[in-house]
């Protein structure tokens, strides 16, 4: 009984004791759980900047305390370029390493200068590293001025290229930053070409010169473009100085003709009901000397009132009357964008409107038109570029020979019989120089049997058309893709924009096609018919129309009258 007793008191004593070895293991073990050793990087004292130092030469020293803790390597300490650091204020260089164990001891003293190379003139940057293992890496910023001990000259562009200019005005003004030092000559700057150079931004001129003693430190040079010639312009300022090398700065730019501008609808409401009108007609003054205008353009801009602008595409153009005639001619037609305006393009829609410069000069009528069926009304603006320049021919005539346009369902039915006249005689004056046809033409309509593709007509069925001359086809008008999807009012949700129509998208311009004839056609009658390629509609889904204008241009460099045109 005595020896079991004995027993078990052993036992428990093993028990005890081994229990007392586990624990003291578990405690002495490095790779147990315990708190990990953070090792870092303390830094004391800040660098000021060292300011204007000569190059090749050296700054006075700063310093800085550093230590470490619990490091378990060397602290590495470097220096980018043009500063250097030392332990001891005597031996400098770009990197050093102090001892990991010195680190963790105590503070190390750390010395710091600034020592701009031949090449680092004016403002210099760098930065001091202090890193080791897994310590977080310090970073202090470093900064001086480098001061030239030589002359010097420099600039801080190679080249200028300035926006196009018009002839006999000057650019905007460009500005290169020259900076010079230790010069005892002048600077010379000199420019070539249709370009100027001023110092003070007030008297500019080919040539100036600049005394050293204004030269030395940082000048504002201010350049110009002032283009006396149509076209590409290159030039070349040259900064010279007896002491230092020649600085050519390359300079260019585009010179345009010319432009005389005029405003004539301003902001005009078109739109249907609550008093609004779907057209307006005004009278304005356009220029009156055409002689040595080569192009006209017209820029037509839609504004949207507060309540927004119309929620679809409709068919909408512009035109001049015939003060003959008393007719109205279609100089430009257009599609509007779904819901906006065209402000995403800066002058919006741009019309090349030359064919009809006999009749855009002096006081003119002009009409605008949207087939706009809502009172939310597009606000039109239209003005006019006149390009000064050689023109082709300086006299100008042009007739109608036939105009289906008055809007969408008013065009030349499609697929079905109709009694629209398509069929006429022009004749030529004798003194013409040059003749062409000039059509626009837009399709509308859902009408069926849709192509293979899926496309009712006319507003989406791909269509060749010819034109013919004398009995025989001379000219086709291709009513395919013109790319809706690239269209730059590209802000036209939700609209259905992208998809491709035929011949025409929203919010852009209806292409005119221009056919020229071979010859002059001067004095030559000849017959005209325009030919729709052959479809015919099974009258279930709507009607299909073609908005055609068609019109006759002649030119001479004599003055001319317009052709004749007969049913």
């Amino acid at each position: 009984m005595k020896s079991n007793i004995l027993n078990k008191i052993f036992g428990i004593m093993s028990l005890a004791i081994t229990l007392v070895f586990i624990v003291n293991c578990s405690s002495d073990d490095s790779s147990s759980d315990g708190d990990t050793v953070v090792s870092s990087i303390t830094v004391t004292g800040t660098v000021a900047s060292f300011g204007n130092v000569d190059v090749m030469s050296v700054s006075a020293s700063q310093s800085i305390l550093v230590r470490g803790n619990n490091l378990s390597s060397n602290l590495e300490a470097a220096t980018s370029q043009n500063f250097e650091i030392s332990l001891d204020n005597v031996n400098f260089s770009n990197q050093l390493s102090i001892d990991n164990a010195e680190a963790n001891a105590s503070d190390q003293m750390l010395y710091i200068r600034f020592s701009p190379e031949m090449t680092a003139i004016g403002s210099v940057s760098g930065t001091l590293t202090l890193q080791s293992n897994t310590a977080q890496t310090q970073s202090i910023n470093l900064n001086g001025v480098g001061v030239s001990i030589t002359p010097i000259t420099g600039v801080n562009a190679s080249s200028i290229d300035f926006e196009d200019t018009q002839i006999s005005s000057v650019s905007e003004v460009s500005t290169v930053s020259l900076n010079a030092d230790n010069l005892d000559n002048p600077v010379s700057l000199n420019v070539t070409g249709d370009f100027e150079v001023s110092i003070d931004n007030t008297v500019f001129s080919n040539s100036i010169q600049i005394p050293a003693e204004t030269a030395n430190g940082q000048t504002t040079l201010y350049v110009r473009f002032a283009p006396t010639a149509i076209g590409a312009a290159s030039g070349m300022l040259s900064i010279s100085n007896a002491e230092t090398d020649t600085i050519e700065v390359s300079l260019s730019g585009q010179g345009l003709p010319i432009t005389h501008n005029y405003t004539t609808f301003n902001d005009e409401p078109l739109a249907f009901g609550t008093g609004f009108s779907q057209s307006a007609e005004q009278t304005f003054t356009l220029h009156s000397d055409m002689s040595n205008i080569s192009q006209v353009k017209m820029f037509l801009q839609i504004d949207c009132p507060s309540t927004g602008c119309d929620d679809w595409d409709r068919f909408a153009n512009v035109l001049v009357r015939d003060p003959n005639s008393g007719d109205w001619y279609e100089i430009g037609r257009y599609i509007t964008p779904y819901w906006v305006g065209t402000q995403l393009l800066p002058r919006g829609l741009e019309f090349d409107v030359t064919d009809f410069k006999s009749l855009l000069t002096g006081s003119v009528e002009l009409r605008i038109y949207i087939e706009n069926w809502t009172a939310k009304a597009d606000l039109v603006s239209i003005d006019f570029d006149y390009i000064e320049g050689t023109p082709d021919y300086e006299y100008y005539a042009v007739a109608e020979v036939m105009q289906y346009n008055a809007n969408s369902l008013e065009g030349v039915p499609y697929g079905v019989d109709h009694s629209f006249d398509l069929t006429k005689s022009v004749s030529i004056p004798s003194n013409a120089e040059s003749t062409h046809l000039r059509t626009v033409i837009s399709g509308w309509g859902h009408a069926t049997p849709n192509d293979s593709d899926g496309r009712p007509c006319a507003e989406w069925c791909y269509r060749t058309h010819d034109v013919i001359i004398n009995g025989a086809t001379m000219f086709q008008h291709n009513m395919g893709p013109i790319g809706c999807a690239g269209n730059p009012i590209n802000n036209q949700s939700p609209g259905n924009w992208v998809p491709d129509r035929a011949g025409w998208c929203p919010g852009m311009v209806v292409p005119p096609r221009l056919d020229e004839f071979v010859g002059s056609m001067a004095g030559n009658s000849f017959t005209f018919e325009y030919d729709y390629e052959d479809w015919v509609t099974d009258g279930l889904n709507g009607n299909a129309f073609y908005a055609t204008s068609t019109f006759v241009v002649v030119k001479s460099s004599t003055p001319i009258v317009k052709p004749t045109v007969t049913d």
